[in-house]
């Protein structure tokens, strides 16, 4: 116990040194410029998992539309199991959907790269192309892959298929 409080005595000394006699040793700079509380600084940016979301407030000009954006992108994940309803659920038995998905993966670290960006000449123009492809995803790509698949894979379509591809009847 003797070591313990001797270890705390240390701390303390060192603590109260830096408190009182150098408060600013360990600052930044950037403490001391006035600040504007209507304007956020452009290096400060939110955590990784929210920068795709941020790329797509600040990809649409108008306010209320970004929002209206934002919050339709955060219920599109919410409600994408009722969207998209396959019979086969596993990625491994459906080869376009694994590409799909891929895509998807690649626009949302797209948004995110986009989301730390400064809001400039081409980040803002790719910024609005990738959130129309991350829509396009959830409304339109995936539903179509799901609807291709199944007549791609049910029997009574494949039969079909493969009399349009070998250009021979199939029993």
């Amino acid at each position: 116990m003797i070591k313990d409080l001797y270890g705390v005595c240390l701390f303390l000394i060192f603590f109260g040194i830096f408190l009182f006699f150098a408060p600013n040793l360990l600052g930044h700079p950037d403490n001391y410029i006035q600040a504007n509380p209507m304007v956020t600084p452009p290096h400060i940016v939110p955590e990784w998992y929210f920068l795709p979301f941020l790329a797509i407030l600040r990809s649409i000009p108008d306010k209320l539309s970004g929002v209206i954006a934002l919050a339709c992108a955060i219920l599109s994940l919410f409600i994408l199991p009722y969207i998209h309803s396959p019979q086969v659920r596993s990625h491994r038995w459906r080869p376009v959907s694994k590409v799909t998905f891929w895509y998807f993966v690649v626009i949302c670290l797209l948004l995110g790269w986009l989301g730390a960006s400064p809001i400039e000449f081409p980040y803002l123009q790719l910024g609005q192309l990738a959130t129309l492809f991350y829509f396009l995803y959830f409304y339109l790509i995936a539903p179509l892959v799901i609807q291709f698949e199944y007549f791609l894979w049910t029997p009574r379509y494949s039969k079909y298929l493969k009399r349009v591809i070998f250009g021979r009847k199939w029993k």
